[in-house]
């Protein structure tokens, strides 16, 4: 045997023994909703390449049109990669890029077909394809929004989607339609003008065997949590709360599970078997959108919109109510925070030991994630606006603006840009990543990267 080749047989049986046990695939290993595993948009040992370049096609894998509209991420678990998306022979206007204030809904009353998509993701083959709904939306799109915002949420061997007012759908892997449910007309729309719809975009969450849906709206706001073989109900608990566009979290307190929520009236902790609420507290930005992350005993939020951009650090095991009664005083259970420096859009990146916060005018904040002190503040190219989270893997941080150019940086206490590819296409998408690829969603197509 050579040496060559018998290097590659230990790298492989490295790989195996990594990424399975007994055959089956850690769940850790495979990005199984919104930004991956736990939201943490983190997968390293990934080995993703060092360079690409879309107009060239270098360590481009493939590259698939998806046809409508769509910005839930690309969710992954072995081999099979699931997307959503909204497709209308009318809604022609796609999405409106830039910073402006206007934030009167798309015009469009066409019939829309809500698709579920299941992918081969080393060859970009569509294994199957199923309609979820097929009408005329019940809520309007924002210019920056579609109909299908919301991720899947995978657990390998069922696939939720949720379309907000179109309902939420369960399919198992071979595309079997296995139960759905209708929560009626989930008003997603401005707090302070009910003309401005905006539409739905929490994505479910699979922690478990229970599927959690967050649904922060104008009327009858809720968390509630379904068995995932068979869609029953097992708790629901209604929230006194503005509409948000958030995705819940898990967390640990000790051996209890918790959920975590983002929220303007109620960011909080919730029971995972129960539903009852442990701890909360109000103020933030009143529109709220980015999803809580978790690491060291500690849950990270960050909100912007009206005067107030914080970012908060809630220690794991908080009970009661954490609301601030003089401004900047919080007790035992808030480790730390800043009164400004949170963002509208995006959700916070927790790697190593740092924290970064990506704004929608491309600066990027680096915290220490224990203290919160900032390292640095950096701007990141020329474009004007930024809406996809950020994403990160072995040292390096994805980070895309609306113009579809990707920013590569190097983790760090000082700022260090490694790359700058154009994608040449819209993209408000996170991107995702699996064991040798990343993978990229824009406006028109989806993108797989790896190397060659």
């Amino acid at each position: 045997m050579s040496f060559r080749f018998l290097s590659s047989a230990i790298l492989f049986a490295y790989i195996s023994l990594t990424f399975t046990i007994n055959g089956q695939l850690i769940a850790e290993r495979q990005w199984s909703g919104f930004r991956g595993y736990m939201s943490s948009g983190v997968l390293d040992k990934a080995n993703l390449p060092e360079s690409f370049d879309f107009n060239k096609m270098i360590n481009v894998r493939w590259k698939t049109e998806i046809p409508g509209l769509g910005l839930s991420s690309p969710v992954i678990w072995g081999d099979k990669l699931f997307i959503t998306t909204s497709v209308s022979l009318s809604d022609n206007q796609g999405i409106k890029t830039g910073i402006y204030g206007d934030g009167m809904p798309v015009a469009d009353s066409s019939v829309h077909d809500w698709k579920v998509y299941c992918i081969d993701k080393n060859s970009g083959r569509t294994i199957w394809e199923r309609t979820a709904y097929t009408g005329i939306p019940k809520i309007r799109r924002h210019p920056k929004s579609t109909h299908a915002n919301a991720s899947i949420a995978t657990n390998g061997s069922y696939a939720v989607a949720f379309f907000g007012s179109e309902g939420l759908y369960c399919y198992d892997f071979d595309g079997k339609l296995v139960w759905k449910k209708s929560f009626g007309v989930l008003k997603s729309v401005a707090f302070d003008y009910n003309a401005a719809e905006w539409e739905f975009a929490s994505s479910p969450i699979i922690y478990n065997g229970v599927v959690i849906i967050q649904c922060d709206v104008l009327e009858n706001s809720f968390l509630a949590a379904f068995d995932v073989k068979s869609g029953k109900e097992l708790w629901k608990t209604k929230r006194d709360e503005y509409p948000g566009w958030c995705t819940p979290n898990i967390y640990k307190d000790g051996d209890k599970t918790r959920i975590a929520v983002n929220g303007f009236k109620h960011r909080g902790g919730y029971d995972f078997e129960t539903g009852k609420e442990i701890w909360w507290m109000s103020g933030g930005g009143d529109v709220p959108i980015p999803t809580p992350v978790i690491g060291k005993d500690l849950v990270y939020f960050n909100s912007a919109h009206g005067p107030s951009s914080p970012i908060y650090a809630i220690k794991t095991n908080a009970s009661g109510d954490l609301t601030s009664k003089q401004p900047g005083v919080f007790n035992e259970y808030v480790k730390w925070s800043v009164p400004r420096g949170g963002s509208y859009i995006h959700t916070l990146l927790l790697y190593r030991d740092h924290l970064y916060n990506v704004n929608w005018n491309g600066t990027i904040i680096c915290y220490d994630a224990a203290t919160g002190k900032e390292l640095y503040n950096a701007k990141l190219g020329t474009a004007k606006s930024f809406i996809a989270s950020p994403v990160a893997s072995d040292g390096k941080l994805y980070i895309i603006d609306e113009q579809g150019t990707v920013y590569i940086i190097q983790d760090g206490t000082s700022f260090k840009k490694l790359a700058e590819i154009p994608m040449n296409d819209v993209c408000l998408t996170a991107p995702s990543i699996t064991d040798g690829m990343i993978y990229f969603r824009t406006q028109k197509y989806l993108f797989a990267v790896g190397k060659k």
